[in-house]
């Protein structure tokens, strides 16, 4: 059996739109709060050996990455909105060019408010992008939201375009191509390329974390991955943290010098600091 196998991918959540700060450790310290975490891996590039801003996180159970799902999507690392969701779902996401724009909009509408509107009509590939001035972070009033297919788009333009949101009534189409030659995405050339890319992408063997070996102290494959060791990272600030766990359950704990979180530490850790 391949490693890629061994992973539980329905307990496996994709972690997106990562900061370039952010590390395995920080992701590790973050997602232990959902649940007891078995992997974490952050693919990087084999030059730079900075990771590419997405990133996939094991948990030990499909319960727990849910719940990951539900209380982790779209708070801010870095004040970057991070997208988690099921990485069986994920590997299918690709830009097909079901990119609309979103105008007219009240300056209180955030990334947060977008997503959770726009999200109804079908998946979107990477969080809603607000245009905001560099100096100020004020929105400037419009938005681009990508969306994996063209049915979710076009069923998004139909029934938001020129509804209220936060009590203005918004404008939205596909949005320009970025060749300058004043064509909007959503040709018909677009949506049968995208067409037989699904096609293509169906044919395609699952490959999530094939790239990643086991622990040398774990050869059975069960951990792997980076672990955190000393304090909390920094970076949270700007979203909902959730409440922290005691500490995880005995035998999925993370080795010595990872943080544990509230509660008296447990007995193999011993009692001192």
């Amino acid at each position: 059996m391949s490693k890629a196998q061994e992973r539980n991918q329905e307990a496996s959540v994709y972690i997106g739109n990562l900061d370039d700060r952010c590390t395995d450790e920080l992701v590790w310290e973050l997602m232990v709060q959902a649940g007891p975490v078995v992997n974490v891996h952050l693919p990087k590039d084999r030059v730079t050996q900075q990771h590419q801003g997405y990133g996939f996180c094991e948990f030990v159970s499909e319960e727990d990455a849910d719940y990951a799902i539900k209380i982790m999507n779209m708070i801010k690392l870095y004040n970057k909105p991070i997208r988690v969701n099921k990485s069986s779902t994920e590997k299918k996401n690709i830009d097909v060019g079901a990119n609309l724009y979103v105008g007219n909009l009240d300056p209180d509408v955030d990334e947060k408010l977008l997503y959770d509107t726009f999200s109804a009509f079908g998946q979107i590939i990477q969080p809603p992008r607000v245009a905001r001035d560099p100096e100020t972070g004020h929105s400037k009033g419009f938005a681009f939201i990508n969306f994996d297919n063209f049915e979710a788009a076009d069923n998004a333009i139909e029934s938001m375009n020129g509804q209220y949101l936060a009590n203005k009534p918004i404008n939205v189409n596909f949005a320009l191509k970025k060749d300058g030659k004043g064509e909007r995405h959503g040709s018909a050339a677009e949506r049968l390329l995208a067409a037989q890319a699904k096609k293509h992408q169906a044919a395609m063997p699952n490959r999530l974390f094939a790239d990643v070996q086991p622990s040398p102290s774990q050869p059975n494959g069960q951990g792997g991955g980076m672990v955190p060791s000393g304090g909390v990272a920094p970076g949270y600030g700007g979203g909902m943290v959730p409440p922290p766990m005691a500490y995880p359950p005995p035998g999925h704990m993370p080795p010595n010098g990872a943080p544990y979180y509230g509660g008296a530490p447990p007995p193999q850790w011993g009692g001192s600091h």
